[in-house]
């Protein structure tokens, strides 16, 4: 029996009132994506209707020709545009039209920025192309019914996009959605046979599912010939009804693709660049893969929904296939169509196939292809992409060891040549500027951009015009623990163990070194005897050129970064001690090897290891004690 509901009037959320006042008063300068949005929704409810299909073929029994049809009524001003795909229950209603972007409207209504047209086009991040009808209309009212439940199971909502909408239970003798638009005033021109047509023709005209617009009025009075009943609509089919990735890629323009894109990943914004593919042979597949233009705001979420829209001999599979892509390319959209792959297909399945093996290996590198060729071919349009991607991608050496090389020469870097230059540098570009006697790639990883340029490690650098790349972001660490080595050149962190230029470093220099140590030993011993087990050892170093002293992290022991980031979670941080090194050239140094007093001795090592500790981005662990030592020194100054 079927649960009698009385119509209820329900409200929207805070933040869903202010989403709906946005989707309504921002998106002036195009409001024809409205129809684009609804049957690209219809599209994938016959997508999935299709899918259930596969393991209860009762469903598709009645009405198998699957479409969209679009009505339209001049004088009321009204716009219906009905599916008859896999519609919604009354829960599925409430959960879809009820609530908007409800894991992400916090996120978005955060990212907004005052400026119409920019905030505009954020919208299609958070998957509220449904509430796009409210740019035309008064009134929208949604009649639906599942897939194989009764006829009086159906929903009824409606809502004019304030801030509440009722829904009620009624009869619907089709299974579907069907939405109808009832147009503000100064929209009626939507309600023309011509106008829908051609914002059909532009957007939908590559969809696979036959577009199907009432004839008008006008036109089919002149068929005098015609014994169709009049009470009966006609319908003339808009659309060629041939999914774009099955067509050749010779006879498909550029705007074909860009709205394909759009209409099939819900984006407003068009893809950067796009790599269509037919394989033949063993395996025969086809794929057509985007590269968007924004991130989406759960770029960072490794658990939300993310993949390629899969069909099996053109059958629709899932909206979310993440098994043919690594998930360091997770921000890559796309659809692949494959006959090796059984239609009885379930995630489980799909897992073990080693058919998907196979295609994820070729649709990673064709990924990275794509990738690469955007670098070499439009340095800002990659720069663009690596601003919103880069990090994503630097997740890929260490998950993805057969492509570690090549990720590694996508990766984009700032370096010390590379200051009030707008956009980063290669590994490759890194390399070609090297010089014969250099063979290491020095690197650095601070917080932030600031702190890395003003590191105290990379003085002797700067003196010799030695390029280092300087790393900020929060992976950066973990990333160099997997990328060992780039076109044969080892990476060296230069705050790590003892410096060795190797061949940049003379004969005569590593002479004068030697003299120095010598002659600072007595101080060195000094020194370890105030800062006693907070450091594992004393030294005398050559990497500085302006600053007394650095500390240095041993070869094996995390860095600053990743401590603090363990840290931050809650993990139990390995216990490490950093290197104190003095620069032996240095007036305070030389200052400090000629201080008899044993107390201003102490004040002094203690002043300069607490600003050593601070150029390094790490905290002290008395600063009332630091200043009270600071404050008594400066007290002293003639």
């Amino acid at each position: 029996m079927t649960t009698e509901h009385k119509a209820e009037t329900l409200g929207f959320e805070t933040e869903a009132k202010q989403l709906l006042h946005l989707m309504i008063h921002s998106l002036y300068s195009n409001k024809e994506i409205f129809l684009r949005e609804l049957i690209s929704n219809a599209s994938d409810a016959a997508d999935k209707l299709r899918f259930e299909a596969l393991s209860n073929s009762d469903l598709l029994k009645q009405d198998a020709e699957l479409s969209v049809k679009i009505d339209f009524d001049k004088e009321k001003k009204a716009i219906t545009i009905t599916d008859n795909g896999i519609g919604m229950s009354r829960e599925e209603v409430i959960s879809n039209l009820g609530t908007i972007a409800k894991s992400g409207t916090a996120q978005f209504l955060e990212s907004l920025t005052g400026d119409q047209r920019k905030d505009s086009q954020l919208i299609g991040q958070f998957g509220v192309g449904f509430y796009s009808a409210f740019i035309v209309a008064e009134t929208v009212e949604v009649r639906t019914r599942r897939a194989g439940e009764p006829a009086d199971s159906a929903t009824f909502w409606r809502s004019n996009g304030e801030s509440e909408y009722t829904i009620e239970n009624i009869k619907k003798a089709d299974r579907g959605t069907s939405v109808t638009l009832l147009l503000k005033e100064d929209e009626a021109e939507f309600a023309e046979s011509y106008r829908l047509k051609s914002i059909v023709k532009r957007y939908a005209d590559h969809l696979s599912l036959p577009v199907m617009l009432l004839k008008d009025t006008d036109t089919a009075t002149e068929k005098s010939t015609d014994k169709a009943d009049p009470q009966t609509p006609e319908y003339e089919a808009v659309n060629d009804a041939k999914a774009l990735w099955t067509r050749s890629r010779s006879e498909i323009k550029k705007e074909e693709y860009i709205d394909f894109y759009k209409l099939a990943c819900h984006d407003f914004e068009d893809p950067l660049k796009w790599s269509h593919n037919k394989v033949e042979g063993k395996l025969e597949y086809t794929s057509l893969l985007y590269l968007p233009g924004r991130a989406p705001f759960d770029l960072w979420n490794r658990d939300a929904a993310k993949g390629l829209k899969l069909y099996v001999q053109r059958v629709f599979i899932m909206d979310d296939a993440e098994q043919f892509l690594p998930l360091y390319l997770r921000f890559i959209k796309g659809v692949v169509d494959s006959n090796d792959i059984s239609l009885n297909v379930s995630r489980e399945i799909l897992q073990k196939d080693p058919a998907v093996d196979s295609m994820r290996s070729a649709l990673t590198k064709r990924c990275l292809d794509m990738l690469s060729k955007l670098r070499k071919k439009d340095s800002e349009k990659y720069q663009a992409f690596w601003d919103q991607f880069g990090q994503v991608l630097k997740e890929g050496p260490g998950e993805d060891f057969a492509n570690r090389e090549k990720v590694a020469g996508l990766l984009q870097f700032s370096t010390t040549q590379s200051e009030g230059v707008s956009q980063d540098q290669g590994l490759e570009d890194y390399v070609s500027r090297m010089s014969d006697e250099q063979n290491k790639i020095y690197f650095l990883v601070s917080d932030s951009l600031n702190s890395a340029r003003t590191s105290p490690h990379l003085e002797i650098f700067r003196k010799k015009s030695i390029e280092v790349i300087l790393m900020y972001d929060r992976i950066d660490e973990w990333l160099m623990g997997y990328l060992q080595e780039f076109d044969g050149k080892q990476f060296q962190d230069i705050t790590r163990g003892e410096l060795d230029l190797g061949g940049l470093e003379d004969v005569e220099e590593k002479e004068l070194q030697e003299k120095s140590e010598k002659a600072l030993e007595g101080l060195v011993d000094r020194i370890k005897t105030v800062l006693d087990d907070r450091v594992k050892e004393v030294r005398v170093t050559h990497r500085l050129t302006d600053s007394a002293a650095c500390l240095a992290i041993g070869e094996e022991d995390i860095g600053a970064q990743m401590r603090k980031i363990m840290e931050a979670s809650g993990q139990a941080v390995p216990e490490s001690k950093p290197n104190f090194e003095v620069n032996p050239k240095h007036g305070l140094i030389e200052k400090l090897n000629n201080e008899q007093d044993e107390e201003r001795f102490e004040d002094l090592v203690e002043i300069i290891f607490g600003q050593a500790s601070l150029a390094e981005g790490g905290h002290l662990q008395e600063p009332g004690k630091f200043s009270e030592r600071l404050n008594k020194v400066l007290m002293k100054i003639e």
